[in-house]
């Protein structure tokens, strides 16, 4: 898994923590996020491409949807979090 994590941009790492965001608002597992919402807010087309381009995303037109060890990155950083706060 970490492989294809490593060394991962900040434009694709937003991606990520957009799902960790959404995973600790909802307390569910995320396996897709939105790509475009129509109010004029976008995941970054270049994070989308590299996250692509590692196997961890399917992106369309209006979704993101995340593989298994993009996933699994998901769970590892709301961890790290509640680790940092004593959780």
């Amino acid at each position: 898994m970490a492989d294809n994590l490593n060394g991962l941009s900040d434009k694709a790492l937003s991606i990520l923590a957009f799902a960790a965001y959404h995973r600790l608002v909802s307390g569910e597992t995320v396996t897709s996020v939105i790509r475009r919402d129509g109010a004029g807010h976008e995941a970054d087309p270049e994070g989308v491409k590299e996250l692509e381009a590692r196997g961890l995303v399917t992106a369309g037109e209006a979704d993101i949807d995340l593989g298994e060890t993009a996933q699994a990155a998901v769970e590892t950083m709301v961890s790290a979090l509640r680790r940092e706060v004593g959780r």
